[in-house]
C-alpha cells in the first residue's frame, strides 16, 4: 500500500517494511512509547537522501547522521564542528524570525528546520555531546570552546522555536546542573546563562542552588558582567512561583497554603544559600552603584542614548523586541567592546564623534542600555532578598556596603534625569507598557527603596547629614524626644551631597504627569518612609516640602483618573496627616471651598477599598484631638477644619462603617482589601472606649432592616471577625503593624474582637445579641469550609 513516502518504504537492512505509516509518524510513536528507533541516525542514509527533497528536510537528517558519526569518543571534533555550523546556519534564521515577529506560537509549519532537527534526535544528540565528559572516565580530545558555544546556541534556538524542547531539557536535572559547570568558562558563559534562564523559567520544580557544584567558588569567580547576567538566573530561583497577582489571592487560600507548607520554601532556602556566599551582597552593591561612565568611558552617554532611542525606533520599530534575545544583545555588546578597544587607540575628540552618523555610534549606546539592564537585574535580586526572612541580615549588609549613598549619587545622572524618555514606549503597541530598560530601571529602583524603608530603622539612611539635623531640630522645637532610630543612625552611611534620596524622589514626583505610573511607585516609596510608629518630625520634614499640597492637587485638581495612583496618594496622605494637627490645618487651608471639599469626598467615596486607610487616619486623629482640648491650637483646628467636622458627625462615621462591612466577606478577603475590615474595627474600638459600642451595633441592625436584608450585615461581620482571630492571632508581624499604625495596643484589638464575638445574647456589646433568631449563622458554613 502506498504511503506518503512511496509504495513501500524500506526499514533497517531491508528486513522489514513500514506499511501505512511515514517516517515522521513512526518516530513520534517510538519517542512516545520508548520502543523502536527514536532518532534519524538510526535510519539508512540512502533512505533519508531519497526522501529529503520531497519532505523538504534540507538535508538535516543526513547532517545529524554525520554529526553522530563524527563525534565518537576518539574524534578530534574538527568535522563535528563543521557539520554543526552547517546545521546552525539552517536553524539560526528561524530563531531570528521568531524573536523579531512577535514570538509566534512554536509549531512545525512556522519553523520546519528546527522542528525537523528536534524530531530526528538533534536535541538529544547535542545534550549527549555536551555531557559526554561527565559520562566517561576515558581520556579523549577536549571539545573546544567554539564548539561548546555553538552547541548551546543551537539548543537555545530549538527551545524558542520548537514547543516542548525547553520543558524536556528542564526535566533533566543532571543536564541542568551540568550547565552550571560550563559557566566557569568565560568564553561559554553568555550562551550557557541564556539557556539556563530559559530552562529554569519552565521547570516545574524550582532548582535548589545548594545542588550546584561549588556554587560559592563559581559566584566568586564572576566578573561584574557575569554576575549581572547570573542575577537573571537567580531571580527565578529566589522568587516564589508566580501564580498570578498576589493581591488577588484570597487570604483564606493563603492561610490554607501556609498550613500545608510549614517548612521553608525552596525559594527561601535558596535565599539563605546566596547570603552564605562570601562577598555576594557586597559585589551586588558595587554593581548596582557603579557609575555608567565607569563601564562606558564616555561623558555624553545620556544625550547619545536619548538621540539613539529616537533614531532607532523610527528606523526599526521592532528593535527592542529583537533585543529580548539575550544572546543577541550580549553578542552586540561584545562587538561594542571590541570597537571601544579599537577606538581607544584613535582620536577621542568629541567634535569628531559628533560628525559620525548615529547608526555608526550604535555600539556605544548599546553599552548604556546594557548597563541599565544589568542594574535592573541586580536591584531585583536585592529587593527580593530585602523582603525575605533574612531581611535584617540583608539590611545590615546593604547599609555597610553603602548601597543607598551609591544610588543617591546616580540619581540625577542616570536614574532620573532632568529630561527623560520615561513616557517612551518600546514595543509600540501598549502606551502603558513598562518594558523599556529605562522605565524598568526606575520602577525597580523605587520598589527597592519601598522595601528598604518599610518598617525599618535604616530608613534614615535615605537622608543626608543636613537633613538628619533638620529632623533633630524639628523634634527640639516641638519639645518632643528624637526617635531612637534617628539617634542610632550611623552618619557615615547616610547619603552624600546636597539632597538625600527621599528629597530627590519628592522633587521628581512633582514633575510627573497626573496619570504617570511612576507616581504610584514614588508615592509607595515615600509612604514606606512614614509607615510604622508615627513620627511627628518625619511628617513635618515632608510637610515643609509641600508634599501635602501636592497630593491634594493630584486628588482634587489634576484630573487624575488612575485608581492605582489615587490609592497610593490616599495611603500616603493618611500617613502624612495621622495625629498631626499641623497637617489638618494645612489641609483646611488648601481645601478652602465647599466645591473642593465635595470633590475630595467624592474621590474618597468612589472606592473605599482604595481610600479606607485615609478614613482610618481621620477617625484616629479626630479621637486623639478630642482628648487634647486643653491645647488652644487643637481646639482652633477642630472648630475650623472641614474634614474633622465632617468625621465628627456620628452619621458620617456610621455611613463609612456600613459600607466597609458590606463591601467585603470572608471569601473575598485579600491582602488588598483586608484593611477595610481593620478600619471598621478601629471605628468600633474607639466607640467602645467611649462606651458607645451598643449604639453602633444597634445602628447596624437598624440598617439591615431598613435595607430589607435582616441578619446579612451582622452575620457577615460576625464571620469576618472569626476570620480575623484566626488570621491575626497567628501572625506576629501583622499584629505589630496594626498596633504601630493605630497607636492602639494589640491587646485592645483582641479584647474588642472577643467582646464582639461573645456568645451571651444578653450582652450589649456582642453582635449575636443584635441578630434575631431566624437569621442566626447565615453563611456560617462557608467560613467553616
Amino acid at each position: 500500500m502506498a504511503t506518503l513516502l512511496g509504495p513501500e518504504s524500506p526499514w533497517i537492512g531491508g528486513k522489514k517494511r513500514i506499511r501505512n505509516r511515514n517516517i515522521l509518524s513512526r518516530i513520534r510513536q517510538s519517542q512516545i512509547a520508548g520502543r523502536g528507533f527514536s532518532r534519524g541516525t538510526q535510519l539508512p542514509e540512502a533512505l533519508l537522501q531519497e526522501r529529503d527533497k520531497r519532505a523538504k528536510w534540507h538535508g538535516i537528517p543526513v547532517l545529524l547522521q554525520e554529526l553522530y558519526e563524527s563525534s565518537h569518543l576518539n574524534s578530534d571534533f574538527t568535522h563535528t564542528h563543521t557539520v554543526l555550523k552547517e546545521l546552525s546556519s539552517l536553524l539560526s534564521m528561524e530563531a531570528m524570525s521568531f524573536v523579531t515577529e512577535d514570538r509566534k506560537t512554536a509549531q512545525e509549519s512556522t519553523f520546519p528546520n528546527t522542528y525537523t532537527f528536534g524530531l530526528f534526535g538533534g536535541v538529544d544528540l547535542l545534550v549527549e555531546l555536551l555531557m559526554r565528559p561527565t559520562l566517561t572516565t576515558l581520556q579523549k580530545p577536549k571539545m573546544n570552546d567554539d564548539l561548546v558555544k555553538d552547541c548551546l546556541s543551537v539548543l537555545y534556538n530549538c527551545c524558542i522555536c520548537t514547543e516542548g524542547v525547553t520543558k524536556s531539557l528542564a526535566s533533566r536535572d543532571d543536564f541542568v546542573l551540568f550547565l552550571f559547570t560550563l559557566m566557569t568558562n568565560k568564553k561559554t558563559f553568555l550562551q550557557t546563562a541564556t539557556l539556563i534562564e530559559d530552562i529554569l523559567g519552565v521547570k516545574k520544580e524550582m532548582i535548589q542552588l545548594e545542588w550546584i557544584p561549588n556554587l560559592s567558588g563559581l559566584v566568586q569567580s564572576f566578573d561584574q558582567q557575569q554576575l549581572a547576567n547570573f542575577c537573571r538566573i537567580l531571580s527565578v530561583t529566589i522568587s516564589e512561583p508566580d501564580v498570578g497577582n498576589d493581591d488577588k489571592h484570597t487570604l483564606l487560600a493563603k492561610n490554607a497554603q501556609q498550613k500545608r507548607n510549614t517548612s521553608p520554601s525552596r525559594a527561601e532556602v535558596n535565599q539563605v544559600t546566596l547570603l552564605n556566599i562570601p562577598g555576594f551582597i557586597e559585589h551586588l552593591c558595587k554593581l548596582a552603584t557603579r557609575k555608567v561612565s565607569e563601564a562606558t568611558g564616555t561623558s555624553n552617554f545620556l544625550q547619545e542614548l536619548e538621540e539613539w532611542y529616537t533614531c532607532i525606533l523610527q528606523e526599526l520599530e521592532e528593535w527592542y523586541t529583537w533585543l529580548d534575545n539575550t544572546l543577541v544583545l550580549d553578542a552586540l555588546m561584545q562587538i561594542a567592546t571590541d570597537e571601544a578597544e579599537h577606538s581607544s587607540t584613535e582620536s577621542s575628540d568629541e567634535s569628531t564623534l559628533a560628525t559620525i552618523p548615529l547608526r555608526h555610534r550604535l555600539p556605544q549606546s548599546m553599552k548604556i542600555v546594557h548597563e541599565i539592564m544589568y542594574k535592573v537585574e541586580v536591584l531585583y535580586v536585592l529587593c527580593v532578598l530585602l523582603m525575605g526572612r533574612q531581611r535584617n541580615q540583608v539590611h545590615k549588609m546593604l547599609a555597610e556596603f553603602r548601597l543607598i549613598p551609591g544610588l543617591n549619587n546616580l540619581f540625577d545622572k542616570l536614574i532620573w534625569r532632568k529630561y527623560t524618555t520615561s513616557n517612551h514606549v518600546v514595543h509600540g503597541q501598549n502606551e502603558n507598557c513598562d518594558c523599556s530598560p529605562e522605565i524598568s530601571f526606575k520602577i525597580q529602583f523605587l520598589r527597592l527603596l519601598q522595601s528598604f524603608s518599610d518598617h525599618h530603622e535604616n530608613k534614615y539612611l535615605l537622608l543626608n547629614a543636613q537633613e538628619l539635623n533638620e529632623l533633630s531640630a524639628i523634634s527640639l522645637k516641638a519639645n518632643i524626644p528624637e526617635v531612637e532610630a534617628l539617634v542610632n543612625t550611623d552618619r557615615s552611611l547616610v547619603c552624600d551631597g546636597k539632597k538625600g534620596l527621599l528629597t530627590r524622589i519628592l522633587t521628581v514626583m512633582k514633575r510627573e504627569p497626573p496619570d504617570s505610573s511612576f507616581r504610584f511607585w514614588q508615592a509607595r516609596a515615600v509612604e514606606s518612609f512614614l509607615r510604622g510608629a508615627t513620627s511627628y518630625a518625619d511628617q513635618m520634614f515632608l510637610l515643609k516640602r509641600g508634599l501635602l499640597e501636592h497630593i491634594l492637587f493630584c486628588i482634587i485638581d489634576s484630573g487624575c483618573k488612575s485608581r492605582d495612583v489615587l490609592q497610593s496618594y490616599f495611603d500616603l496622605l493618611g500617613e502624612l496627616m495621622k495625629f498631626n494637627i499641623d497637617a489638618f490645618k494645612r489641609f483646611n487651608k488648601y481645601v478652602n471651598t465647599e466645591e473642593k471639599f465635595q470633590v475630595f469626598l467624592t474621590q474618597i467615596n468612589s472606592s473605599l477599598v482604595d481610600s479606607n486607610m485615609l478614613v482610618r487616619c481621620i477617625v484616629l486623629s479626630l479621637d486623639r484631638f478630642e482628648s487634647q482640648t486643653e491645647d488652644v491650637k487643637v481646639v482652633e483646628v477642630l472648630s475650623e477644619c472641614c474634614l474633622l467636622s465632617y468625621m465628627a458627625r456620628v452619621e458620617n462615621r456610621l455611613s463609612f462603617l456600613f459600607r466597609l462591612v458590606n463591601i467585603i466577606n470572608v471569601q473575598t478577603l485579600t491582602q488588598e482589601n483586608v484593611s477595610c475590615l481593620n478600619t471598621s474595627l478601629v471605628i468600633l474600638m474607639l466607640a467602645r472606649r467611649r462606651g458607645k459600642l451598643p449604639f453602633y451595633l444597634n445602628a447596624l441592625r437598624e440598617k439591615e432592616y431598613a435595607e430589607k436584608y435582616p441578619g446579612c450585615l451582622l452575620n457577615n461581620f460576625h464571620n469576618l471577625l472569626h476570620f480575623w482571630q484566626h488570621h491575626y492571632l497567628n501572625k506576629d508581624k501583622d499584629s505589630t503593624c496594626l498596633e504601630n499604625s493605630s497607636c492602639i495596643p494589640f491587646s485592645f484589638w483582641k479584647e474588642t474582637v472577643s467582646v464582639l464575638l461573645g456568645e451571651d445574647r444578653t450582652s450589649p456589646c456582642a453582635i449575636i445579641g443584635y441578630i434575631d433568631e431566624p437569621y442566626m449563622e447565615l453563611d456560617r458554613d462557608l467560613l467553616e469550609d
